[in-house]
């Protein structure tokens, strides 16, 4: 085994790149925040008019978040309505 000495000063790096780098791997595998989306998103994954998504606002369908006049919604709501107006198939 051969032993390796180094300055205080590159040990000092060493460990400094180390920590940013912990850093960045934790960031990394912390759990994913809750996603939201814009109107203009609402609309292309629903495939839904402007008025229809104000609509659904309006009547309570689907809970928001509006900064100004920008409006955003989570994307755990929008399962949540498409979970509660499932129809299941019938029988013939």
């Amino acid at each position: 085994m051969n032993v390796i000495t180094i300055e205080s000063e590159a040990f000092e790096h060493i460990v400094k790149k180390l920590d940013e780098i912990q850093g960045t791997l934790e960031e990394r595998n912390k759990e994913p925040k809750e996603k939201w989306l814009d109107n203009q998103e609402l609309m292309q994954l629903l495939k839904i008019s402007k008025r229809t998504a104000q609509h659904y606002r309006d009547s309570g369908l689907i809970s928001f978040s509006q900064v100004g006049n920008k409006i955003y919604y989570r994307l755990s709501d929008i399962e949540d309505l498409l979970k509660n107006h499932f129809n299941k198939s019938f029988k013939k």
